[in-house]
């Protein structure tokens, strides 16, 4: 195997059949608490809108929105989705290929006839005959659902195993980290209905656009602007949120997220469906995927909050919802060091952030553990530095040597300011530079 390869190792492939009438959704599992989890096995209200809504899931995991320049083609071996159980909703979560699209949908405990068996994460199967199955489900008939199969069962089955390989899994752990830290930064910047936004999405442009667009809330519904003005909405590669459209028939409200910026930055946009919710989070443009933003990197920098972060770890259960006060009481640390350690396990992929209740959630992602810093080649590069002695301390600034070239880091009220090549391009709006990082190393090492 690869370093950049995953396996996945299915006890049988995904199915929907059609039982009593009803359909009945089996998926298969992989990884995670145990080598094929069994989460839940029950019934979900609405058939047609759990079809619908696991098929975006599929449809984002499955699809690249952005080609880089001097690719011919996309090989799109695209990851598996993964599912968490919490013991109270069962979340899926998949990627673009590209990773400049996040997809998430809540099953909440309102519309499952029981709760899962069990709490933890692991991929699922959603091969292409079953996603053709799906696309063909209708009626408000309550679907079957299985997450995994119990041990009862397991000892009926093929003992064939099913197994594919994908590529670069680990990106996909670092864009989880990296939505996280966009999506807790974010507030809801408006409300529309699901007609709206339709129509919003009927008039776009029919060929991809480029730069900086908005979304503006206006009379009986959204316009399009190529100007910022209160209440508006940046979003790069307004295409993308064609993948909404399937799912706007069955919506009941739409909410839209987004910090509060005047350039390019991520949105997310929630439409609350039957008892459930989906959520897509689209990156600050179609070339800048999710899977190496940086904006956890000045928190990863910081030693003490990986020990804090162990700690968290020890005491972080599977609740619906993670209550940092809580945590800041069982562990004895501050609250903002909770959160720190927070950052630290979300860029392993084991936190997320839920609009709905304002508050982390947690998962296991079942892939193979990788180093912080393997996966941040920032900050690999910024121990480096330090490991070197390259970086000399001053007061208010520093002077970082890489390779055969000085740089001055400054101390400002607004972060630290680089005179590097790389910060004169993007400023602080993807992460620090790796010579910031290295002075921010450095002066926690030179603490007393």
């Amino acid at each position: 195997m690869n370093d950049g390869d995953y396996a996945y190792s299915y006890l049988r492939e995904s199915t929907i059949t059609a039982e009593s009438g009803r359909s009945s959704v089996r998926l298969a599992t992989s990884g995670g608490p145990a080598s094929h989890p069994y989460f839940f096995d029950g019934f979900v209200e609405r058939a047609d809108v759990v079809a619908t809504a696991l098929l975006a899931v599929a449809r984002v995991a499955r699809t690249r929105f952005y080609t880089p320049p001097g690719m011919l083609a996309a090989v799109l071996r695209a990851a598996d989705p993964v599912v968490t159980s919490d013991g109270h909703l069962l979340r899926f979560e998949g990627f673009s290929a590209c990773c400049g699209v996040h997809c998430r949908l809540d099953l909440l405990p309102d519309g499952l006839d029981r709760p899962p068996a069990d709490t933890g994460t692991t991929n699922v199967d959603f091969n292409p005959p079953m996603r053709d199955a799906l696309a063909r489900v209708g009626g408000a008939d309550p679907v079957h659902l299985a997450v995994g199969t119990d041990e009862v069962r397991v000892t009926t089955l093929d003992t064939s195993v099913v197994e594919r390989r994908v590529p670069l899994p680990e990106r996909w752990v670092k864009g989880f980290g990296d939505v996280q830290a966009a999506t807790a930064a974010m507030s809801v910047r408006f409300e529309t209905s699901a007609v709206a936004l339709r129509r919003f999405l009927q008039a776009l442009p029919p060929t991809p656009q480029r730069g900086v667009l908005y979304a503006v809330p206006a009379a009986g519904g959204l316009r399009l602007a190529s100007r910022p003005s209160t209440g508006a909405v940046p979003i790069s590669a307004v295409e993308r949120l064609r993948v909404l459209d399937p799912l706007l028939r069955h919506a009941q409200a739409v909410h839209v997220y987004a910090k509060d910026s005047g350039g390019e930055a991520a949105s997310a946009w929630q439409i609350d469906l039957a008892q459930a919710r989906i959520t897509v989070t689209v990156s600050p443009a179609a070339s800048r995927g999710f899977s190496g933003e940086g904006g956890l990197l000045e928190d990863l920098a910081d030693g003490d909050a990986t020990t804090d972060a162990d700690l968290v770890s020890a005491r972080m259960a599977y609740d619906p919802a993670i209550d940092v006060p809580a945590l800041a009481r069982d562990t004895g640390l501050a609250e903002h060091r909770v959160r720190r350690a927070l950052t630290h396990l979300a860029a392993a992929g084991r936190v997320g952030f839920d609009f709905e209740t304002g508050s982390y959630f947690h998962r296991e992602l079942p892939y193979r553990p990788e180093t912080t810093n393997a996966r941040h080649p920032r900050l690999r590069d910024a121990g480096a530095l330090v490991a070197g002695g390259h970086v000399v301390l001053a007061p208010g600034e520093a002077v970082v040597r890489s390779g055969p070239t000085t740089y001055v880091v400054r101390s400002t009220p607004d972060g630290d300011r680089c005179t590097c090549a790389w910060f004169g391009a993007h400023g602080t709006s993807r992460g620090p530079c790796k010579h910031a990082l290295a002075v921010r190393i450095a002066r926690q090492k030179a603490r007393p």
